[in-house]
């Protein structure tokens, strides 16, 4: 043993080269696992603030290739560099044997305190890292990336001699599927979680949910015939509880105009006792026809755009399909807001749903599928139906009778009411329920 480490201090320098070699491979991997772990969004919040190494550690995220790169340029380097010097140092000590003790301990020691350990903690302190090896990264990048360049042009080289040919530009930033999979994992038993959950989704959904889905169906529309004398049409406006009321004439699809409750109640306020003498079909609004088509984040702006609040709703055939209100869109973002307080005891605060002992819903027909997925945290498909009726007959494939009990996506449907070729109230049972005693 002695004359083992007398020959070994002879070798001293190569040895420390050695371990300053290991010690430069755990920085290459524990700088590239941190900037690749390291949050983006939080980066670019500190570096608005101003901390300059966040700046850095952006600005490294965004030239990915080049950094990446660097980095696993530098580790193959230090690690081949390692060991080629210990090989040379334990074949000069040991003869042909030296290059077995050479691998053996080579790779014990790579793997554990040049990859596994800088990896392992630099996963777990990402951002804290990613800060810490910065301005030592940057450095790097800068003075190996001319060899990266050349590398990256032999490969894309290549990879074009085979097909494979990459785009020159490659894009990093956060993109929509990366924020709702953050939002999914925004998780958590509190009611209050899943709200906030389900209202950040809805943001993002804007852009892709048409107003056919969230729309008011003209069956269900409230409107006021011109031709009823002006009291009777200022009681039913008033009586209705909406802000915006079509007028019609000569049937409920041949709307003349939209009245404005607000500005009707002034002008009633204003007239006084000569209310009933109101020329309220001059006072409406000329109606706006959209396409059903239409996305609910065109149809926001283009209320912001045209300063009104509701919109009628026509299909290709330019038939009345039924009406949608700014706060149609906004009950998609926060949710429906419930024109009384729900009671306390409720398990659920969704029109139309009620909650039962054995853990069931009964479910009124006009029930949107996106409010019970959003209430409830379920994935019932919401791409050829937008109410839960709908969903049952498109499925079905027929008009079902009462007591008719289906199977669709997990759920068990019994309908439970009907009205002429309409399904008016349902009960829905939950996958989690099946088998265990739901009733039949």
């Amino acid at each position: 043993m002695a004359d083992l480490l007398a020959a070994l201090a002879e070798f001293w320098v190569p040895l420390a080269v050695v371990l300053a070699l290991l010690a430069a491979s755990a920085y290459f991997s524990g700088a590239e696992t941190a900037l690749t772990g390291a949050s983006r969004p939080r980066m670019h919040a500190m570096a608005q603030d101003g901390d300059r190494r966040a700046a850095i550690v952006k600005h490294l995220q965004e030239e990915r290739d080049k950094t990446i790169g660097a980095l696993l340029l530098g580790n193959n380097l230090a690690n081949i560099g390692a060991s080629a010097l210990a090989t040379g140092v334990l074949v000069t000590l040991f003869g042909a044997a030296g290059v077995a003790y050479a691998t053996i301990a080579m790779t014990a020691l790579v793997l554990v305190f040049s990859e596994v350990m800088p990896k392992t903690y630099a996963i777990n302190h990402a951002d804290a890292v990613a800060l810490r090896l910065a301005r030592a990264t940057l450095l790097v990048v800068a003075v190996l990336n001319p060899v990266v360049i050349v590398v990256r042009w032999i490969v894309r080289g290549a990879l074009k001699a085979f097909g494979a040919a990459l785009p020159e530009y490659q894009r990093l930033g956060t993109t929509e599927e990366e924020l709702r999979g953050v939002i999914d994992l925004h998780a958590g038993p509190e009611p209050d979680i899943r709200r906030e959950r389900a209202m950040l989704l809805g943001v993002l959904d804007l852009d892709e949910v048409t107003v056919g889905k969230v729309m008011t169906h003209r069956r269900s529309l409230v409107t006021v015939d011109a031709d009823e004398p002006a009291k009777a049409i200022i009681d039913q406006v008033l009586a209705s509880g909406h802000t915006h009321v079509p007028l019609t004439r000569g049937g409920p699809d041949n709307v003349i105009g939209i009245i404005d409750t607000a500005a009707l109640v002034r002008a009633v306020i204003a007239a006084g006792p000569e209310a009933g003498n109101l020329d309220v079909v001059g006072m409406v609004q000329k109606p706006w026809y959209v396409p059903e088509s239409t996305t609910l984040f065109d149809q926001l702006q283009s209320f912001r755009q045209r300063g009104v609040g509701l919109a009628l709703v026509v299909d290709e055939y330019g038939a009345l399909m039924g009406a949608v209100t700014v706060q149609d869109i906004l009950a998609e973002i926060v949710g429906e807001i419930p024109a009384k307080p729900a009671p306390a005891a409720a398990a659920s605060a969704l029109l139309g749903v009620a909650p039962q002992g054995d853990g069931s819903y009964v479910v009124e027909g006009a029930v949107s599928i996106r409010d019970l997925n959003r209430e409830f945290d379920w994935a019932l498909p919401d791409q050829d139906a937008a109410t839960i009726a709908g969903l049952v007959l498109h499925e079905a494939r027929m008009i079902p009778s009462v007591g008719q009990v289906f199977e669709f996506h997990g759920f068990r449907f019994e309908i439970l009411r009907r009205q002429r070729n309409q399904v008016t109230s349902l009960r829905l049972t939950p996958p989690k329920l099946q088998g265990a005693g739901a009733p039949e």
